[in-house]
Order: C-alpha cells, then structure tokens, then sequence
C-alpha cells in the first residue's frame, strides 16, 4: 500500500471490514470524486476527491452545501484508496467509522484551482452535485484539518436543491 495510505491501513483490519484495501485507477479520463452516506455514529456526508492516487478525503457533518454562498465545516481525515470511490456497505461494529455506507453521488471533476496553501476548487460533474466548489483550510479552533466546503456561484450550472442531502 502506497505510504499516504498508511493511517487508512492502521486503522481498519481487512479481516473485520469489507471496506476495499487496493487503489486501482478508475476507466475515466477525469478524476473522479464521490460523496458518500455514513450513518455512523454521526450521521455525516464524506467528501472525496482524487488526488495522486489516492481519494483525499473530508468528513462533512452538515452535508454538501447546495445553494451559492453556502458554506459549512469539512474535516480533513486521512486519505482512502481509490477503490473507496464504489464502496457501500456495512462497516461491522467494532471497527473504525462503523455503521452504513451508501453513495450519495459521484463523477468526475475539473481541477479549477489550487492554492498554494492546499485549497482547491474543483467543478464536480456528478449526478446530483454539478458546479464549482472550494475546499479552504480555514484552522477553524486552531485545528489544522477543519477546512471549509464551499458552494460557488457558477453561472453555467446548479445543484439540484430536491436532492439535499
């Protein structure tokens, strides 16, 4: 396993969850992302993107914010292999992140911007999410993995409000 997968490998155990252990790159062109349903024990959205190999990977307790100008915490966690990127199912009790996991969409992106700081602003191409969103570190109670999810004005396209998560 590639060394920025190391913390996903210490905390699962391959033996107790189905979750997927290998990384192979997807068939599209495009990097995919996906945001996934996990009914742990917090209910919250995972937002991933694919990154270097990897799906680097944010815990969003509110969900995706949907409407232009929203914005709303996401918490960076520790990268997961590629092959996360089709995982649903049920992580058994006793395991980290226990509990369902459903996807809620996925697709592909566009890398519109990156900031020297690690921000990024990615356009999603997904079934429910199309637009232009930013992920900011914002250091929120001087933890550097809360960052900030948010949604962009894009002229061109919007995500489909009926659909909210």
């Amino acid at each position: 396993m590639p060394e920025k997968l190391r913390d996903y490998e210490r905390k699962r155990d391959p033996a107790q969850t189905p979750e997927p252990f290998t990384s192979r790159r997807s068939r599209a062109k495009a990097p995919v992302f996906v945001v996934q349903r996990h009914d742990a024990r917090r209910l919250h959205y995972d937002f991933r993107l694919e990154r270097n190999g990897a799906l680097a990977s944010w815990a969003v307790p509110k969900g995706v914010p949907l409407e232009p100008g929203q914005r709303v915490l996401a918490v960076h966690v520790e990268d997961h292999p590629l092959d996360y990127a089709t995982f649903e199912g049920e992580i058994p009790k006793g395991n980290y992140g226990a509990g369902t996991v459903e996807i809620w969409d996925s697709g592909t992106y566009d890398l519109v911007e990156e900031k020297p700081d690690g921000g990024l602003t990615v356009r999603l191409h997904g079934k429910r999410l199309d637009g232009t969103w930013t992920l900011v570190p914002a250091h929120l109670d001087g933890k550097e993995q809360n960052w900030l999810l948010l949604r962009k004005r894009d002229e061109t396209t919007a995500a489909a409000p009926e659909t909210a998560p």
